[in-house]
């Protein structure tokens, strides 16, 4: 288990945008689609780069759509440097490959904790970030839940008796442990259903619970972007937390057409 430790936590980001997302109903990669002004991907990396104790951000990403990225990033997103790395075709190779560029700094000691985030979730809170980090620095894993009553497979006959929760991401771990549990995985030929998976099977570490966020959806159909953006109205476009931010951030330099956004009915 990590040693508990008085100075902040050095969290490396790693945003997952390599998914085609087929069923958003558009051709092109849902992360890249356009929410209130600016596209889903920018919006998801945000939140986290708000918190100081992010020092590094790895986007993963498709080859056919590395151009289009770094367009994005260059019109939405000031510095501090984002590395960008192609994807696999499977959530854990996508993985893999991010953490084997993030490999020399989580060896040389410069990073003490990995978070990854689905590009597809634009509404993850700096809280849920923030929270997520800190549990991983102290007890070696974190992953958001969020708990939903009632729910049952088609055609069972009875609710099951036990909580059924949906998982999140940020999910955050400890990066040394989290290198090595990807590198075993490797030779092994296993592929996990996601990092909290290969995490147990490869490591004593423990991966803690914490409270997801009801607004921290996932674009996955058309709807979800309407949803999104009636969600960003209501919290007035800001969900930082309180975290200061700096000028650039301001609504007015998000909206690239002029005034404000019109807000939904």
């Amino acid at each position: 288990m990590p040693e508990p430790t008085s100075r902040l936590p050095r969290a490396a980001l790693v945003m997952l945008a390599a998914g085609e997302g087929r069923r958003s109903g558009h051709h092109t990669n849902k992360v890249l689609l356009p929410l209130a002004g600016r596209q889903v991907f920018t919006w998801s990396i945000r939140w986290a780069r708000l918190l100081p104790g992010v020092v590094h951000t790895t986007l993963v990403v498709r080859e056919e759509d590395r151009s289009a990225v770094l367009a994005t990033l260059d019109r939405e997103v000031r510095p501090p440097q984002i590395d960008l790395v192609v994807g696999g075709d499977t959530r854990h190779a996508s993985e893999w490959a991010a953490l084997q560029a993030l490999g020399p700094m989580i060896e040389a000691g410069e990073v003490d904790v990995v978070v990854i985030h689905d590009a597809a979730r634009p509404l993850a809170p700096s809280r849920l970030f923030a929270e997520v980090i800190a549990v991983a620095a102290e007890h070696g894993g974190a992953i958001p839940v969020r708990e939903h009553r009632g729910l049952t497979g088609v055609g069972a006959t009875q609710v099951p008796d036990d909580s059924v929760v949906t998982v999140q991401t940020p999910q955050a771990f400890a990066a040394r442990p989290l290198l090595e549990a990807y590198r075993r995985a490797g030779d092994d030929g296993f592929v996990g259903t996601d990092t909290a998976s290969c995490i147990e099977r490869y490591t004593d570490l423990a991966v803690t619970c914490v409270e997801g966020d009801a607004r921290n959806i996932k674009i996955t159909f058309p709807d979800d972007l309407f949803l999104a953006e009636r969600l960003l109205a209501r919290a007035d476009y800001d969900l930082s937390d309180g975290l200061e931010q700096p000028p650039h951030h301001h609504l007015r330099d998000l909206w690239p057409y002029g005034g404000r956004p019109r807000q939904p009915r």
